[in-house]
């Protein structure tokens, strides 16, 4: 049976069962992965994937089923579990399989050049990573980490609405992905370096561009220290600042506010956040790691600010929510995977950057503290209080200028305290490897524990 039957037979068994509306969501995808140990390819992965998911309304209630079978007997057995997963399901709330808007955006998210790459010049890659890397200066003994992956997928949506055909929608998407960590070591002292590049162009993936930014990394936080705790001046790096609105990002979720698991709810129009503060949320960015023509439930995408100028201008919403809440859907409807329920997520999610560079900001700072990166995300950020206290490292600013490397520091805040205590943001926008961008942000004073 064909994918083509398949879809066809499923719909058609659906009708004939009483499911008054249905929705296929159809994944598929192939992947690569490598990795480069001592010259050596280790971890050779190729994958492929492809997976269904039926979703209908059944007695007024939604129903979910997922395959990875294309055959009759899963027509049949997707069909009967939609029945019964809306018979079970306690949620009350109205929900429906979208008729579709009036146009799509067009997205250009694939890249067929990626996809033409042979896997030899892929492993040939690392390995040239490695080699360059050992040979920049004798303090770097290893990269422990070196690795590449490509991975080119396809997301379809069809549906059915009554007895009216409905949607068929679809787009493709590939990129690649190469990180590298590399370990340097002089006397008794260890440090790390890292760098990731994602990309849609394999010619970007540059062996000593990547190898010189990790290196340059390694080198310098060799003599790394913790400053003295207290209240310091500190700017949040382009690489950094993403990760912390990453996880942060619930609160502008629709259905956490309308659980009681956002301090945003109700604050539609209200000021959060400092005037030079607007967060975009844009699935048109072109080249965008999250840009899409449409979301998981068929909604037409589009670029909107949740925050302008400081004032929060929306949550993100999807269907369900925004029917609880009297609105549109905002196209941010999700999915974790084929077989994943309907959720809610940001698409290219970023702080809009100012007019001033990254050494502008420090020279209006003269004296504190870059932090470059943080960890213990999850254990150590509450994603609804705001609160946060995170290892980091960074380096220190004496009069404009990047000073010193530190480590083993604690940076502790609130998120939304935080947005409302911005200065200033840079121009030097920074997707560091997924759809969370931000450039380099002032923001004012942060509390640090130190030595």
């Amino acid at each position: 049976m064909t994918v083509e039957q398949f879809i066809q037979a499923l719909l058609d068994e659906a009708r004939k069962e009483g499911i008054q509306s249905a929705e296929i969501y159809l994944s598929s995808g192939d992947s690569f992965r490598a990795m480069c140990v001592q010259g050596q390819i280790a971890n050779y992965t190729v994958h492929s994937t492809r997976g269904l998911s039926l979703r209908g309304l059944y007695q007024g209630k939604m129903g979910y089923a997922a395959t990875e079978a294309f055959d009759e007997e899963a027509v049949r057995q997707l069909v009967q579990a939609v029945k019964e997963s809306a018979e079970l399901t306690e949620d009350d709330d109205v929900q429906e399989i979208y008729a579709g808007d009036p146009e799509y955006p067009q997205i250009d998210n694939y890249q067929p050049a990626l996809d033409q790459v042979e896997e030899q010049e892929k492993l040939a890659l690392i390995q040239a990573v490695e080699k360059k890397a050992l040979e920049m200066d004798p303090r770097i003994t290893a990269l422990n980490y070196n690795m590449i992956s490509t991975s080119s997928g396809e997301t379809r949506i069809v549906n059915r609405i009554g007895d009216t055909k409905g949607l068929d929608l679809c787009y493709r998407d590939n990129m690649a992905v190469c990180y590298v960590s590399a370990t340097a070591k002089e006397g008794e002292r260890v440090s790390t370096g890292s760098g990731l590049k994602v990309t849609r162009n394999f010619k970007e993936l540059v062996p000593e561009e990547i190898a010189k930014e990790v290196v340059g990394e390694a080198l310098f936080m060799l003599h790394a220290a913790p400053v003295a705790s207290g209240t310091y001046r500190a700017v949040i790096d382009a690489k950094c600042m993403p990760d912390l609105l990453g996880v942060f990002s619930g609160v502008f979720s629709a259905e956490n506010a309308q659980k009681g698991m956002s301090l945003l709810a109700g604050k539609e129009g209200q000021t959060i956040a400092s005037g030079v503060v607007t967060l975009m949320d844009d699935p048109l960015l072109p080249g965008g790691l999250e840009s899409r023509p449409f979301d998981d439930e068929g909604v037409a995408t589009y670029t909107k600010a949740v925050i302008e100028n400081g004032v929060l201008k929306t949550l993100l919403h999807n269907l369900k929510t925004a029917r609880k809440a009297g609105t549109k859907s905002t196209g941010n409807a999700a999915r974790l995977g084929y077989a994943g329920a309907v959720d809610i997520s940001p698409s290219n999610f970023y702080l809009k950057p100012g007019d001033r560079s990254k050494d502008e900001l420090l020279a209006d700072m003269k004296d504190g503290l870059v932090i470059t990166e943080v960890s213990g995300l999850h254990a150590g950020a509450n994603p609804i209080s705001g609160d946060f206290s995170l290892i980091a490292q960074g380096y220190t600013v004496k009069d404009g200028k990047k000073d010193a490397p530190v480590e083993q520091i604690t940076v502790a805040g609130n998120f939304f305290e935080l947005l409302k205590n911005i200065r200033a943001v840079g121009s030097d926008l920074c997707f560091p490897g997924s759809g969370m961008g931000s450039p380099s942000v002032d923001v004012g004073e942060i509390a640090v524990a130190g030595k």
